[in-house]
């Protein structure tokens, strides 16, 4: 997912508030590198669509098992008594 940041608009913001051109327009760069750092970092952390597929994945595995080793102690334990 690709997040654009209008650095235009921010320009024409400072530039309504009477900031000069150059400070107005290094502004706004700062502000969307910023911003893509941000979001970079975030990445590392947040999961993705696929990150919750794998673990849904990984669970139902694990539930399957332990279904099947609960029924084996079971059938053990049924033919003890």
């Amino acid at each position: 997912m690709e997040i654009t940041i209008d650095t235009l608009a921010i320009y024409e913001r400072l530039k309504k508030v009477n900031m000069d051109d150059a400070t107005a327009r290094e502004l706004s760069e700062i502000i969307r590198d910023n911003v893509r750092l941000v979001i970079e970092q975030q990445k590392e952390v947040l999961a993705t669509k696929a990150d919750l597929t794998q673990a849904k994945v990984e669970i139902i595995k694990w539930v399957a098992g332990m279904l099947v080793a609960q029924a084996a102690i079971v059938a053990t334990l049924v033919k003890l008594l």
